[in-house]
């Protein structure tokens, strides 16, 4: 017969010391890191992909990454997102985050519904109602105000530096299962799940809600690079600042199920051919070859929208955080100020007996 082992005795261990262990080095994995962190809590960091990494599979590297207001959600996820707009403020004072402040102008088909996303303005600065005359006459309505955005390029290792000076650490491994992790980390009570769409095949998840979406956008070379630009509705379209990069993005389009990793000319085209519509002091009808590359990424989306919860699975408590699609950056710090609060939860239960 085999030797016995024992279980871990992590009742020895003070809870604030066992390691939170997160699966996933996206955006949310690594803002439930580094606030986690602030907090006084030890985390290792379990990822596929790390912050550097540009694999198409790895979101977070491609986002176009604009705070905007989404409509359609509950008021719940619209403070998420308000706490990730504080805290994207805060990061903007310092240029090594990639996080800029930038004007908006945002143009509307329709008159906005009652649950839209001009709840945006409790929380932006030098938010005002455009008059008519200051947008192209074709828009029912448009908004002017300012906003964040954030370059992954630089945001993701600047994250990467923040999370390892304060002590966490990061280990690039493809795990099967969150078992996995459990016998990886035997003295961890808390694991938090950021897999994105890593939570379709782990083999004690299996979301079958989660689905890849591809995402594919024009990155233009600009000087004018300092105001962002919105058109809602049918033509859904944007034009994101870079002002770091000199550049922006345009978009975009969602392709449910393709992982192609090469450009669709149809798509850049028709990009291009949209953003010049919406915005042709800063994209020329027909920009230079040498003044525009591509940006393809997979995002990990979620019919019914991202997961979020907590749930006991023995001695364990396993926080689930993913299927964020293309919201990743709008939603990253006001999630992790949410699974923060989830820990302290479960701290508070297991320290005041």
């Amino acid at each position: 017969m085999g030797e016995y082992q024992a279980a871990p005795d992590t009742g020895s261990v003070p809870f604030a010391q066992r390691p939170v262990v997160i699966l996933g080095a996206g955006i949310i994995g690594c803002a439930a890191a580094r606030q986690l962190l602030q907090c006084g809590f030890s985390v290792e960091v379990v990822a596929e992909f790390l912050p550097g990494d540009q694999d198409i599979a790895y979101a977070s590297a491609w986002a176009g990454a604009a705070w905007h207001a989404a409509g359609g959600i509950s008021p719940e996820q619209r403070y998420f997102q308000a706490v990730t707009h504080r805290v994207l403020l805060q990061m903007a004072r310092d240029p090594a985050s990639g996080v800029s402040i930038v004007d908006a102008r945002e143009y509307l088909e329709q008159e906005p519904a009652p649950d839209s996303a001009i709840w945006g303005k409790t929380v932006v600065s030098k938010f005002r109602e455009m008059t008519p005359g200051e947008y192209p006459s074709t828009f029912h309505c448009a908004w002017a105000y300012e906003t964040l955005v954030t370059d992954p390029t630089r945001h993701m290792p600047y994250l990467k530096e923040q999370i390892t000076s304060l002590g966490g650490r990061f280990h690039r491994q493809r795990v099967g299962s969150l078992q996995e992790l459990y016998g990886r980390f035997p003295d961890s009570s808390v694991f938090i799940n950021a897999s994105g769409l890593g939570s379709l095949t782990l083999a004690d998840v299996h979301d079958d809600r989660c689905f890849p979406e591809r995402g594919q956008n024009v990155f233009l070379r600009t000087e004018h690079c300092n105001t962002l630009y919105f058109r809602n509705g049918s033509e859904y379209t944007y034009v994101i600042p870079r002002p770091m990069s000199h550049g922006v993005v345009l978009g975009g389009v969602k392709q449910q199920d393709n992982l192609s990793p090469e450009v669709d000319w149809e798509i850049a085209r028709d990009e291009i051919a949209r953003a010049h519509r919406l915005a042709p002091h800063i994209v020329p009808e027909s920009p230079a070859a040498d003044r525009i590359s591509h940006i393809i990424g997979i995002r990990p989306s979620r019919k019914g929208g991202f997961r979020l919860d907590c749930e006991p699975r023995g001695s364990r408590t396993v926080l689930s955080a993913y299927g964020f699609g293309g919201g990743g950056y709008a939603f990253s710090y006001g999630i992790a100020d949410a699974l923060v609060k989830m820990v302290e939860q479960t701290e508070r239960q297991t320290v005041i007996l």
